[in-house]
């Protein structure tokens, strides 16, 4: 019996739409304070952050000023997680069946494992910077009420 591995629609669906989501949080991170408001690269490209900074301020100037490397560091993780996801969708792309777009044998194993690494990272990034909100008693995002909470911070974390 051969191993086999088809993903889904929905998991395509999430690498396409997170992969460029992520990889925008990552250099909007990486060059900060540039991409900052009042940076230079802040407009058009990081925008958004300005409200999103003011929402999380592990992402704004509060932070920034404080030295916090948390978002730094969370941020490097992010890039090892998209190389992972990407290594995974290669695997998949490269030796995927025309019609079903199915993989067997040992790349089905090593694009199943490499996905599934990444998605425990994810999960256990995402869990730990929640959890960093909880044991500082929501220091960065306590000033939010809970629509602005809902739709700024928890839906697109």
């Amino acid at each position: 019996m051969t191993f086999t591995h088809t993903p889904t629609r929905l998991t395509l669906l999430w690498l396409a739409i997170s992969l460029p989501a992520v990889t925008w949080d990552f250099f909007y991170v990486i060059f900060r304070p540039h991409t900052m408001p009042g940076g230079f690269m802040h407009w058009p490209v990081w925008a958004p952050y300005a409200l999103y900074g003011e929402v999380d301020q592990m992402y704004g100037w509060k932070q920034w000023n404080a030295g916090n490397g948390f978002t730094a560091a969370q941020s490097w993780v992010n890039l090892v997680e998209t190389v992972m996801y990407l290594v995974y969708a290669g695997i998949w792309w490269a030796n995927k069946d025309q019609f079903t777009g199915q993989i067997k044998g040992r790349k089905a194993a090593l694009a199943v494992l490499t996905g599934f690494a990444a998605g425990v990272m994810t999960e256990s990034k995402t869990v730990l910077y929640w959890l960093n909100e909880a044991c500082s008693d929501f220091e960065n995002i306590g000033q939010n009420d809970l629509w602005r909470l809902i739709f700024i911070w928890i839906i697109p974390k």
